[in-house]
């Protein structure tokens, strides 16, 4: 089976959390879409290459984040469809970053934008959490490249259908 989380780890001294499960020659990417305007929030520099990667490879393309904080800078000067959210992050985490936009959106009265979250803790508790927060979505790591997928065609069509 490939995986995407072997790449070369010497951009980073910390320790992949992410490794994709599925094999990249039996996936094929979607070539006829909207492309749904995507930020990445995650810490981990290994981890962001691998999502990034498998994004690409299912005809994505996003921008990258390293914690919540920027989130919210990166929300402010660009409009989104999509946050895949890490929930570990330095600085502020997912769940804050999370409450924080939904609050915001709520003030604003903006429609709001889809959060989905990325973590390794895969407990029903922490989805829980995670949709108490204001999450639309949940995938687990390592991130399925068949429910990533999954999940960026859902709210693609939604964002067709509006």
């Amino acid at each position: 089976m490939d995986t995407l989380g072997n790449l070369d780890q010497s951009t980073s001294n910390q320790t992949p959390d992410c490794n994709i499960s599925d094999d990249l020659s039996n996936s094929s990417s979607s070539s006829v879409h909207t492309p749904l305007s995507i930020l990445l929030a995650e810490d981990n520099l290994v981890n962001q290459k691998v999502a990034l990667r498998v994004l690409k490879h299912l005809g994505y393309e996003a921008d990258v984040v390293g914690n919540g904080q920027e989130v919210i800078k990166a929300i402010a000067n660009k409009s989104y469809d999509l946050i895949l959210m890490d929930i570990q992050m330095p600085e502020m985490d997912g769940i804050e970053a999370t409450q924080y936009i939904r609050n915001q959106e709520l003030e604003s009265q903006m429609s709001p934008i889809a959060i989905v979250a990325i973590t390794a803790n895969a407990t029903h508790d922490d989805q829980y959490v995670c949709r108490k927060a204001g999450m639309n979505d949940y995938i687990s790591k390592p991130i399925q490249i068949d429910k990533l997928r999954s999940v960026l065609q859902q709210y693609e069509a939604l964002k067709n259908s509006q």
